[in-house]
């Protein structure tokens, strides 16, 4: 018979943590389904671009992030309207459109109006089911004869790098104390309304002064 307060004899060895597991023994086959899933769409899709609609260029939010550009979700209104495309015809003919997202800069706005055109250029529209005779807006048959399926992403984003500027020092330039100006604006604003309130007060003794002289 065990004696004295001690733990209750607790071990756990009936955890069966082989059924606990978690392998990966089908990540080869996983990778070979993805594949062949790919393949299948990109000839489901033919003669559509692999990489799918044509995606805008945005920046991210916050002070943060918003020196990073990245692809939006769609194109605005605005930008289809510059680049003279409806917002019917654009997504027909694969381009995105996000009709809440609004034009808060007019770089953005020149950029993707810009990519617009450049896929505009690019961009050979056959015609719709077994129509062999072009509408407008269908591309003539010399220019369907050499279409080919784009693979890779459509006129992919990257952030231009931004150029430093440098420029000689001058005496001025060495002589200013930036810290102290930034110190002595920030106590002014501070002290604002506390020296309006006595500039006020003293005014307004002056002016009882005044008046008990008369």
């Amino acid at each position: 018979m065990v004696k004295h307060n001690n733990v209750v004899p607790n071990a756990h060895f009936h955890k069966q943590w082989q059924r606990r597991v978690k392998t990966w023994f089908d990540q080869p086959a996983k990778k070979k389904s993805r594949r062949i899933a790919r393949a299948a769409k990109a000839a489901r899709i033919a003669p559509r671009p692999v990489a799918g609609l044509l995606k805008p260029v945005v920046r991210c939010p916050t002070i943060r992030y918003n020196t990073k550009v990245r692809a939006g979700r769609g194109f605005t209104l605005e930008e289809l309207k510059a680049a003279g495309i409806s917002k019917r015809v654009a997504r027909s003919i694969g381009i995105a459109v996000d009709h809440r997202r609004r034009n808060s800069s007019t770089q953005t706005l020149q950029d993707n109006v810009q990519r617009l055109n450049q896929y505009k250029a690019k961009l050979i529209v056959f015609p719709r089911g077994s129509n062999s005779h072009p509408k407008t807006g269908d591309s003539p048959p010399e220019e369907l004869a050499l279409a080919t399926q784009a693979t890779g992403p459509l006129f992919p984003i990257s952030a231009p790098a931004a150029e430093t500027a440098f420029e000689a020092v001058t005496p001025e330039m060495a002589a200013t104390n930036p810290f102290r100006i930034l110190r002595i604006e920030r106590t002014n604003r501070r002290m604002a309304g506390l020296r309006a309130k006595r500039a006020a007060e003293e005014a307004e003794k002056a002016k009882e002064k005044a008046n008990r002289k008369k």
